[in-house]
């Protein structure tokens, strides 16, 4: 049954229920919790709660947050972070582009006290299968290369929360205002989340399949870079241009 949300701005004040809603949704993504396996999701949460204030007042020239609120009960149930190109960030007027989506401004004195807590995280990844996905970024490079997107650069709904369309209405949201600015989306997506894209309208542009098993994980990752095009191109421009690599 789908939810019924309220889509809006995130703010400072979101960061507790920020931190809960996206790590729990990222530990159950075996690959990523491979960068954390030394860490109990509690304890990870509660580094990351430091962070979480910084992280939202962070190039907030070009990124915009939105948060999926429960409508009966006022609880957050779902987040996402876009990148804008910097050169579209503002309006022809001077304003800045979505406004709405922009986390607001805090006093300096409050900024440097964030900025002071998030230094006093404990952050120390495993990094040992990330060379895995080095080809996978060179071909997100390439990609980004070609012209300016809008980056969907985070998307997160609780594992309790998942399976109401909380997700879809959180990415339709973006779409929205892309299409307003004329601007294509550019995705990095997992499995998971791939459904929704395609379902919405995204195509694979490359797709890759990585083995893990080396380091603990599954043996199978996939993994999509996926375009949301204003103008879509002829079926056979599209798969001239699509990949995929195992």
């Amino acid at each position: 049954m789908a939810a019924k949300v309220t889509i809006c701005q995130c703010t400072v004040a979101d960061s507790d229920a920020l931190t809960r809603n996206n790590i729990s949704a990222f530990w159950a993504d075996p690959y990523w919790v491979l960068g954390w396996k030394h860490r109990t999701l509690e304890y990870h949460i509660s580094q990351v709660a430091k962070r979480m204030p910084r992280n939202l007042l962070n190039d907030r020239e070009i990124k915009r947050h939105q948060k999926a609120v429960d409508a009966e009960t006022g609880r957050l149930v779902g987040y996402a972070r876009w990148i804008l190109p910097e050169s579209r960030a503002t309006l022809a007027d001077g304003t800045p582009a979505w406004p709405d989506a922009m986390v607001p401004a805090v006093s300096a004195e409050e900024e440097a006290e964030i900025r002071k807590v998030a230094a006093t995280a404990h952050w120390d990844p495993n990094e040992e299968s990330d060379h895995l996905a080095k080809h996978i970024q060179d071909a997100k490079k390439e990609i980004l290369a070609r012209k300016e997107y809008i980056r969907l650069d985070y998307l997160a709904v609780h594992p309790d929360n998942q399976g109401k369309g909380i997700g879809t209405a959180l990415v339709q949201s973006g779409m929205e205002q892309a299409e307003k600015l004329g601007l294509d989306i550019f995705v990095y997506a997992k499995e998971q989340g791939a459904g929704v894209y395609k379902r919405l309208g995204f195509r694979v542009e490359r797709d890759f399949v990585l083995d893990d098993s080396e380091y603990g994980g599954t043996g199978r990752v996939y993994v999509a870079l996926m375009i949301y095009e204003q103008n879509p191109r002829s079926e056979g421009e599209a798969k001239a241009g699509q990949g995929s690599v195992a």
